[in-house]
């Protein structure tokens, strides 16, 4: 991953916490300083975590599963969604929904329920024959769904980490996580609590330039963990296509082994004459 240098950090008020009454202990061994009542994050610290955090999830996208992104809260709507999606990832962005993955199963039947009225709604005969406020019901019911779920609708199993952008918002998706064992990944500002999460990124989850360069960086970890994927995936198609042509060398050259006695036992048989008649 493109090492983020200290500046960019400091140009995008990566270090500016909260105010300092409203701090959460537990964040003591991020915090650089105080300064006009608010906690000033150590930067070195996010560096490293940041570091820490973008070769793990890197590693787990290589082996072929999906990172989740939640991010409700609106400066981190946009830039979340967006990134998400350039990377084929899930996300949420509108709401949490409680059961999301300690209730998969349902969630799958909301899904498949979306793609229903989408796939009803697109067919202008269905269309057609239904009433109009029939329609117009589920127009919303699809609306609503697509709001709540649209960012998972190709999900088809848990996914194997979580990013998250601020952790006290998103506790409930948390909560979830730990529960089922999914390793969390998230920004933590100075109220919030970095024991809840496996890999906290000290950061300012407030401002949309902070928000925006985190995410950007995970973003590029996991771009690079699917390129190492493909990598992988066509080191092993040509490993195995030369196997295949060993193999196939092989047989072959056995094919020609056993077929030569044939071929030389007429040489032999008249050598073997030429010794008699002498």
């Amino acid at each position: 991953m493109a090492q983020i240098e200290y500046k960019d950090l400091l140009d995008a008020g990566v270090h500016f916490g909260h105010l300092t009454r409203k701090w959460d202990p537990r964040m003591a061994p991020y915090i650089f300083m105080e300064k006009n009542g608010i906690h000033i994050i150590d930067l070195n610290k996010t560096v490293a975590a940041l570091d820490e955090a973008a070769n793990a999830i890197k590693g787990i996208v290589r082996s072929g599963r999906k990172v989740m992104f939640v991010a409700t809260k609106k400066q981190a709507q946009e830039i979340v969604s967006e990134e998400a999606r350039r990377l084929k990832m899930p996300y949420v962005t509108d709401r949490w929904q409680g059961g999301m993955l300690t209730n998969f199963a349902t969630i799958r039947k909301s899904l498949k329920k979306m793609q229903t009225l989408d796939k009803m709604l697109k067919d202008e005969e269905t269309v057609k024959s239904i009433a109009k406020r029939e329609r117009l019901t589920r127009s919303r019911d699809k609306e609503k769904l697509e709001r709540v779920l649209g960012g998972i609708s190709d999900l088809t199993r848990l996914p194997a980490a979580l990013f998250i952008v601020d952790v006290k918002r998103e506790h409930i998706a948390v909560a979830e996580a730990h529960r089922l064992g999914i390793p969390v990944f998230a920004m933590c500002d100075t109220n919030s609590n970095p024991e809840e999460v496996d890999f906290a990124i000290p950061a300012n989850d407030d401002a949309y330039k902070s928000i925006s360069l985190i995410t950007l960086a995970i973003g590029k970890a996991i771009e690079e963990g699917l390129m190492e994927r493909k990598q992988d995936k066509d080191d092993q198609r040509v490993q195995e296509e030369e196997e295949a042509k060993r193999t196939e060398d092989l047989a072959q050259a056995k094919a020609e082994g056993a077929s030569q006695p044939e071929a030389t036992s007429a040489p032999a048989a008249i050598a073997e004459d030429e010794q008699e008649a002498q």
